[in-house]
């Protein structure tokens, strides 16, 4: 968490323990780590006892997709990528808490097929953008706190959205949500996908995020230029025609009251949001966290 003493310990090191993971849970044995004698541990929002929920199904991790932030300071480690359950794919966001060489913290979100969703789109998600891999010039980068509030901003303007935007964008800020990107490209009966982040958000599209509470920042990654942020979106389904600040009028796809639970990792570049990269799930509306914010 943001209160942890800091961490001596490299990008190397951090990045080692997110493998060491993956590799122990595609073998489904956790007891090749090390953990801390106290350890939080929460797949898709419930806290589990290690070794329990995904530690039973999944059957693969593939190396295709890995995308890593680390936070020296405070000793935390994220991944994105895909995992296979019964060789079935699924998209996974995970965050490690290391303290004293051990795993504290474990906290994963699975998007996995459901239904008729369009999530997870697997056959999408083929590499991390170069943008998120890179390291940002010295010059573009900013303090930690000042990159929190960048992206806390993002969610300030995603809540009621009305076409106030509480943050800055690039001109060519794109957003992956679930594998899928949302912004800038084609999506069926979705014309709001043609448009760039920004744009997007200026037409008050997601007035129906109603809520976007319990927000975490548990890992700022100052060289990658890199937030992950926790927390969750709330919908409780009153509004479902919406006009656009253009004047047109639109239909929101949620109906009926539940919650997003995600993780979602934020690139910022000179102080603005250049890429968003997101895994969510549906819960039970209004669902609490196990995490302390």
């Amino acid at each position: 968490m943001n209160s942890r003493a800091p961490a001596p310990q490299t990008r190397q090191q951090l990045y080692a323990h997110a493998d060491a993971y993956l590799a122990a849970l595609a073998a489904r044995d956790p007891s090749r780590l090390p953990w801390a004698d106290q350890v939080i541990f929460t797949e898709n929002n419930v806290q589990l006892m290690i070794g329990d929920g995904a530690w039973n199904t999944v059957s693969a991790v593939r190396d295709s997709y890995d995308l890593k932030a680390a936070d020296l300071q405070t000793g935390q480690v994220s991944w994105f990528g895909i995992v296979e359950e019964h060789g079935i794919p699924a998209i996974m966001a995970l965050r490690l808490a290391i303290v004293g060489g051990r795993i504290a913290e474990a906290e994963t979100i699975i998007c996995r097929r459901v239904d008729l969703s369009p999530f997870p789109s697997v056959e999408t998600y083929l590499a991390p953008r170069p943008l998120m891999l890179a390291d940002v010039p010295p010059e573009k980068r900013r303090p930690r706190a000042r990159m929190i509030a960048v992206a806390d901003g993002y969610f300030d303007t995603l809540q009621l959205n009305d076409g106030t935007l509480f943050t800055e964008f690039t001109d060519d800020c794109d957003r992956i949500e679930n594998g899928l990107q949302t912004t800038n490209t084609h999506i069926d009966d979705y014309p709001i996908a043609q448009m760039g982040t920004a744009d997007q958000f200026r037409l008050g599209q997601y007035i129906y995020d109603d809520r976007l509470r319990g927000r975490r920042f548990p890992l700022v990654d100052e060289e990658k230029g890199l937030v992950l942020a926790a927390g969750f979106i709330d919908h409780c389904g009153k509004v479902v025609d919406v006009t656009w600040t253009d004047g047109s009028r639109h239909r929101s796809v949620f109906h009926y009251p539940h919650s997003f639970a995600l993780l979602e990792l934020f690139k910022i570049v000179d102080g603005k949001i250049a890429g968003v990269e997101a895994v969510f799930i549906t819960i039970p509306y209004n669902m609490a966290s196990p995490w302390p914010v």
